[in-house]
Protein backbone atom coordinates (compact mmCIF):
# COMPACT_ATOMS: atom_id res chain seq x y z
CA UNK A 1 0.00 0.00 0.00
CA UNK A 2 1.41 3.27 -0.61
CA UNK A 3 2.38 5.83 2.11
CA UNK A 4 0.47 8.81 1.93
CA UNK A 5 1.87 12.41 1.51
CA UNK A 6 0.19 15.59 1.33
CA UNK A 7 1.73 18.29 -1.18
CA UNK A 8 0.11 22.03 -0.10
CA UNK A 9 -0.97 23.74 -3.67
CA UNK A 10 -2.16 27.30 -3.78
CA UNK A 11 -5.16 28.32 -5.90
CA UNK A 12 -6.82 31.70 -7.25
CA UNK A 13 -8.30 32.17 -4.56
CA UNK A 14 -6.02 33.53 -1.43
CA UNK A 15 -8.08 31.85 1.05
CA UNK A 16 -8.49 28.45 0.05
CA UNK A 17 -5.90 25.67 0.43
CA UNK A 18 -5.83 22.01 -1.98
CA UNK A 19 -4.19 19.63 0.33
CA UNK A 20 -3.63 16.81 -2.70
CA UNK A 21 -2.99 13.43 -2.07
CA UNK A 22 -0.45 10.93 -3.65
CA UNK A 23 -3.47 7.90 -2.85
CA UNK A 24 -7.18 8.01 -3.15
CA UNK A 25 -8.94 9.75 -0.54
CA UNK A 26 -13.10 8.41 -1.35
CA UNK A 27 -14.89 5.72 -3.88
CA UNK A 28 -15.72 9.03 -6.39
CA UNK A 29 -17.68 12.56 -6.43
CA UNK A 30 -17.54 15.13 -3.92
CA UNK A 31 -18.50 16.33 -0.58
CA UNK A 32 -18.46 20.02 0.48
CA UNK A 33 -18.95 21.37 4.34
CA UNK A 34 -19.79 24.56 5.81
CA UNK A 35 -19.90 23.73 9.27
CA UNK A 36 -19.25 20.60 11.46
CA UNK A 37 -23.25 19.48 11.98
CA UNK A 38 -23.09 19.35 7.46
CA UNK A 39 -20.17 17.11 7.79
CA UNK A 40 -21.47 14.26 10.25
CA UNK A 41 -20.64 11.84 7.76
CA UNK A 42 -16.98 12.60 7.14
CA UNK A 43 -15.09 12.42 10.73
CA UNK A 44 -12.11 13.60 8.64
CA UNK A 45 -14.21 16.79 7.71
CA UNK A 46 -15.50 17.13 11.65
CA UNK A 47 -11.25 17.43 13.24
CA UNK A 48 -10.88 19.86 10.55
CA UNK A 49 -13.45 22.10 12.02
CA UNK A 50 -12.23 22.12 15.31
CA UNK A 51 -9.68 24.21 13.83
CA UNK A 52 -10.55 27.97 14.73
CA UNK A 53 -9.72 29.04 11.39
CA UNK A 54 -11.48 26.83 9.35
CA UNK A 55 -14.25 28.05 7.34
CA UNK A 56 -14.96 25.52 4.36
CA UNK A 57 -13.94 21.71 4.09
CA UNK A 58 -13.89 20.04 0.01
CA UNK A 59 -13.25 16.41 -0.22
CA UNK A 60 -12.78 14.42 -3.16
CA UNK A 61 -10.86 11.63 -4.69
CA UNK A 62 -7.46 13.37 -4.99
CA UNK A 63 -7.63 16.07 -3.02
CA UNK A 64 -8.87 17.98 0.05
CA UNK A 65 -9.47 21.87 -0.57
CA UNK A 66 -9.69 23.99 2.50
CA UNK A 67 -11.19 27.27 3.31
CA UNK A 68 -9.93 29.76 6.18
CA UNK A 69 -11.72 32.91 7.73
CA UNK A 70 -9.35 35.67 8.07
CA UNK A 71 -8.50 35.56 11.56
CA UNK A 72 -5.20 33.86 9.94
CA UNK A 73 -2.94 33.35 7.11
CA UNK A 74 -2.10 30.35 5.53
CA UNK A 75 1.53 30.66 5.65
CA UNK A 76 1.35 30.50 9.66
CA UNK A 77 -1.19 27.57 9.62
CA UNK A 78 -0.69 25.53 6.32
CA UNK A 79 1.86 23.22 7.90
CA UNK A 80 0.13 22.23 10.81
CA UNK A 81 -2.75 21.11 8.60
CA UNK A 82 -0.82 19.46 6.26
CA UNK A 83 1.09 17.45 8.96
CA UNK A 84 -2.89 16.82 10.82
CA UNK A 85 -4.15 15.34 7.14
CA UNK A 86 -1.30 13.43 6.78
CA UNK A 87 -1.35 11.51 10.32
CA UNK A 88 -5.30 10.93 9.59
CA UNK A 89 -5.28 9.43 6.37
CA UNK A 90 -2.27 7.58 7.23
CA UNK A 91 -3.56 6.01 10.37
CA UNK A 92 -6.74 4.54 7.82
CA UNK A 93 -9.24 6.01 9.51
CA UNK A 94 -12.24 6.76 7.78
CA UNK A 95 -12.23 10.09 5.90
CA UNK A 96 -16.24 9.61 4.26
CA UNK A 97 -18.39 7.64 5.50
CA UNK A 98 -19.82 6.64 2.01
CA UNK A 99 -22.40 4.18 2.59
CA UNK A 100 -24.71 6.54 4.61
CA UNK A 101 -23.94 9.09 2.22
CA UNK A 102 -25.10 6.83 -0.42
CA UNK A 103 -28.19 5.27 1.36
CA UNK A 104 -30.68 6.77 -1.27
CA UNK A 105 -29.43 6.24 -4.18
CA UNK A 106 -29.38 8.60 -6.77
CA UNK A 107 -30.13 7.58 -10.58
CA UNK A 108 -27.34 7.13 -12.73
CA UNK A 109 -27.88 7.73 -16.21
CA UNK A 110 -24.87 6.21 -19.08
CA UNK A 111 -25.34 6.41 -22.84
CA UNK A 112 -23.01 5.07 -25.60
CA UNK A 113 -21.34 7.42 -28.14
CA UNK A 114 -18.94 6.51 -31.11
CA UNK A 115 -15.84 8.03 -31.17
CA UNK A 116 -13.66 9.33 -34.32
CA UNK A 117 -11.77 5.99 -33.36
CA UNK A 118 -13.40 3.08 -34.94
CA UNK A 119 -12.12 0.63 -32.00
CA UNK A 120 -13.25 2.90 -29.06
CA UNK A 121 -17.07 3.53 -27.37
CA UNK A 122 -17.29 6.31 -25.18
CA UNK A 123 -19.91 5.81 -22.20
CA UNK A 124 -21.03 8.98 -20.89
CA UNK A 125 -22.34 9.42 -17.39
CA UNK A 126 -24.00 11.68 -14.69
CA UNK A 127 -21.94 10.44 -12.57
CA UNK A 128 -18.34 12.26 -11.37
CA UNK A 129 -15.68 9.31 -11.62
CA UNK A 130 -12.62 10.70 -10.82
CA UNK A 131 -10.56 13.88 -10.68
CA UNK A 132 -7.35 12.15 -11.89
CA UNK A 133 -7.23 10.46 -15.50
CA UNK A 134 -6.42 7.19 -15.42
CA UNK A 135 -5.76 4.73 -18.28
CA UNK A 136 -5.45 0.97 -18.06
CA UNK A 137 -3.79 -0.94 -21.11
CA UNK A 138 -3.97 -4.93 -19.79
CA UNK A 139 -6.24 -6.10 -16.69
CA UNK A 140 -3.28 -6.63 -14.33
CA UNK A 141 -2.83 -3.05 -14.14
CA UNK A 142 -5.87 -2.50 -13.53
CA UNK A 143 -6.46 -4.86 -10.13
CA UNK A 144 -3.81 -3.29 -8.95
CA UNK A 145 -5.70 0.35 -8.74
CA UNK A 146 -9.86 0.26 -10.45
CA UNK A 147 -11.96 -2.58 -9.37
CA UNK A 148 -14.83 -0.97 -12.35
CA UNK A 149 -11.35 -1.18 -15.10
CA UNK A 150 -10.53 -4.51 -14.11
CA UNK A 151 -14.22 -5.50 -14.19
CA UNK A 152 -14.54 -4.10 -17.87
CA UNK A 153 -11.98 -5.95 -19.02
CA UNK A 154 -13.77 -9.25 -18.01
CA UNK A 155 -15.35 -8.58 -21.49
CA UNK A 156 -13.09 -10.81 -23.60
CA UNK A 157 -13.22 -7.99 -26.40
CA UNK A 158 -11.85 -5.22 -24.22
CA UNK A 159 -8.56 -4.02 -25.30
CA UNK A 160 -7.69 -1.25 -23.05
CA UNK A 161 -9.46 1.16 -20.83
CA UNK A 162 -9.40 5.20 -19.77
CA UNK A 163 -11.82 7.01 -16.77
CA UNK A 164 -11.80 10.54 -16.72
CA UNK A 165 -13.81 13.37 -15.43
CA UNK A 166 -17.71 11.67 -16.31
CA UNK A 167 -16.95 9.03 -18.71
CA UNK A 168 -15.25 5.76 -19.21
CA UNK A 169 -13.36 5.44 -23.11
CA UNK A 170 -13.21 1.44 -23.37
CA UNK A 171 -11.07 0.23 -26.47
CA UNK A 172 -12.16 -3.23 -28.04
CA UNK A 173 -9.99 -5.62 -30.14
CA UNK A 174 -11.14 -5.97 -33.71
CA UNK A 175 -12.93 -9.68 -33.28
CA UNK A 176 -16.12 -8.10 -32.66
CA UNK A 177 -18.22 -4.84 -33.75
CA UNK A 178 -19.43 -2.14 -30.83
CA UNK A 179 -22.94 -2.73 -32.19
CA UNK A 180 -23.24 -6.18 -31.62
CA UNK A 181 -21.58 -5.39 -27.54
CA UNK A 182 -22.35 -2.05 -26.60
CA UNK A 183 -25.67 -2.50 -24.87
CA UNK A 184 -23.83 -5.54 -22.48
CA UNK A 185 -21.15 -2.85 -21.75
CA UNK A 186 -23.40 0.02 -20.74
CA UNK A 187 -25.86 -1.51 -19.06
CA UNK A 188 -22.98 -3.29 -16.84
CA UNK A 189 -21.46 0.14 -16.36
CA UNK A 190 -24.89 1.47 -15.51
CA UNK A 191 -25.24 -1.41 -12.94
CA UNK A 192 -21.87 -0.77 -11.16
CA UNK A 193 -22.05 2.75 -10.58
CA UNK A 194 -25.67 2.30 -9.36
CA UNK A 195 -24.49 -0.24 -6.61
CA UNK A 196 -21.30 2.57 -5.38
CA UNK A 197 -19.18 0.05 -6.11
CA UNK A 198 -15.48 1.30 -5.89
CA UNK A 199 -14.15 3.03 -9.20
CA UNK A 200 -10.60 3.61 -7.81
CA UNK A 201 -9.15 2.54 -5.15
CA UNK A 202 -5.75 3.73 -5.30
CA UNK A 203 -3.90 6.01 -7.86
CA UNK A 204 -1.79 3.62 -10.67
CA UNK A 205 2.13 4.07 -10.27
CA UNK A 206 3.59 6.27 -12.63
CA UNK A 207 6.14 4.00 -14.76
CA UNK A 208 9.09 5.87 -16.24
CA UNK A 209 8.40 7.36 -19.81
CA UNK A 210 7.38 3.94 -22.05
CA UNK A 211 4.63 6.06 -23.48
CA UNK A 212 2.05 3.54 -21.49
CA UNK A 213 2.28 5.33 -18.29
CA UNK A 214 -0.94 4.93 -16.94
CA UNK A 215 -0.45 8.06 -15.34
CA UNK A 216 1.28 11.47 -15.37
CA UNK A 217 2.59 12.50 -11.78
CA UNK A 218 1.87 15.78 -10.66
CA UNK A 219 4.67 18.47 -10.72
CA UNK A 220 4.26 22.41 -10.27
CA UNK A 221 5.08 23.29 -13.84
CA UNK A 222 6.69 27.24 -14.76
CA UNK A 223 7.66 28.90 -17.74
CA UNK A 224 6.20 27.89 -20.76
CA UNK A 225 5.68 24.37 -19.74
CA UNK A 226 3.02 25.86 -17.55
CA UNK A 227 2.07 27.56 -20.18
CA UNK A 228 1.57 24.79 -22.65
CA UNK A 229 -0.27 22.57 -19.92
CA UNK A 230 -2.65 25.47 -19.68
CA UNK A 231 -3.52 26.25 -23.15
CA UNK A 232 -4.18 21.77 -23.65
CA UNK A 233 -6.56 22.07 -20.21
CA UNK A 234 -8.45 24.96 -21.33
CA UNK A 235 -8.72 24.82 -24.95
CA UNK A 236 -8.18 20.92 -25.74
CA UNK A 237 -8.91 18.92 -23.09
CA UNK A 238 -12.93 20.00 -23.58
CA UNK A 239 -12.89 19.37 -26.99
CA UNK A 240 -11.10 15.56 -27.26
CA UNK A 241 -13.07 14.68 -24.17
CA UNK A 242 -16.24 15.30 -25.92
CA UNK A 243 -14.82 12.30 -28.50
CA UNK A 244 -13.93 10.53 -25.35
CA UNK A 245 -9.92 11.12 -25.37
CA UNK A 246 -7.58 13.29 -23.83
CA UNK A 247 -4.24 14.97 -24.57
CA UNK A 248 -2.16 14.91 -22.02
CA UNK A 249 1.37 17.20 -21.60
CA UNK A 250 4.39 15.05 -21.04
CA UNK A 251 7.29 17.77 -21.35
CA UNK A 252 8.74 20.85 -23.25
CA UNK A 253 11.84 20.66 -24.83
CA UNK A 254 13.41 24.36 -24.71
CA UNK A 255 16.35 24.04 -27.27
CA UNK A 256 14.15 22.63 -29.97
CA UNK A 257 11.28 23.99 -28.93
CA UNK A 258 9.33 20.45 -28.91
CA UNK A 259 6.00 19.55 -26.77
CA UNK A 260 5.49 15.99 -26.42
CA UNK A 261 2.31 14.67 -25.29
CA UNK A 262 0.71 11.47 -24.29
CA UNK A 263 -2.94 10.39 -26.31
CA UNK A 264 -5.08 8.72 -24.31
CA UNK A 265 -8.66 7.37 -24.35
CA UNK A 266 -10.27 7.37 -27.92
CA UNK A 267 -7.27 9.48 -28.98
CA UNK A 268 -4.67 6.67 -28.47
CA UNK A 269 -4.56 4.93 -32.15
CA UNK A 270 -7.37 7.14 -33.75
CA UNK A 271 -6.31 7.78 -37.51
CA UNK A 272 -7.41 11.47 -36.89
CA UNK A 273 -5.10 11.96 -34.12
CA UNK A 274 -1.94 13.20 -36.50
CA UNK A 275 -4.44 15.78 -37.89
CA UNK A 276 -5.91 17.06 -34.76
CA UNK A 277 -1.84 17.09 -33.15
CA UNK A 278 -0.53 19.32 -36.47
CA UNK A 279 -3.92 21.04 -37.58
CA UNK A 280 -4.91 21.82 -34.28
CA UNK A 281 -3.00 21.57 -31.01
CA UNK A 282 0.48 22.41 -32.79
CA UNK A 283 -1.29 25.51 -34.58
CA UNK A 284 -2.91 26.76 -31.64
CA UNK A 285 -0.16 26.19 -29.35
CA UNK A 286 1.94 28.45 -32.54
CA UNK A 287 -0.55 31.10 -32.23
CA UNK A 288 -0.58 31.66 -28.54
CA UNK A 289 3.23 31.19 -28.10
CA UNK A 290 4.79 33.18 -30.32
CA UNK A 291 8.65 31.83 -31.58
CA UNK A 292 8.02 28.81 -28.44
CA UNK A 293 6.94 25.96 -30.84
CA UNK A 294 8.39 24.60 -33.69
CA UNK A 295 6.52 20.92 -33.24
CA UNK A 296 3.86 18.78 -31.39
CA UNK A 297 4.78 15.29 -31.09
CA UNK A 298 3.00 12.22 -29.67
CA UNK A 299 4.99 9.94 -27.85
CA UNK A 300 2.20 7.16 -28.30
CA UNK A 301 1.09 8.25 -31.96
Amino acid sequence: MQETQITIQETTNNTILKFNSNTILINGGSYEYANIDEAKNSPLAQQLFYLPFVKKVFITANFIAVQRFDIVEWEDVQEEVREQLENYISSGAVIVNEESSTTKKEAVEVYAEVTPNPSVMKFGTNKKLTEVDVEYKNIEEASKSSPLAQAIFNFPFVKEVFISDNYISVSKFDMIEWNEVFAEVRTFIREYLFEGKTIIKELPTAKKLDTKSTVKPEVNLEGIPAKISDILDEYIKPAVAGDGGNIAFNSYDEQNKVVSVILQGACSGCPSSTATLKNGIETLLKEMLPNKINEVVALNG
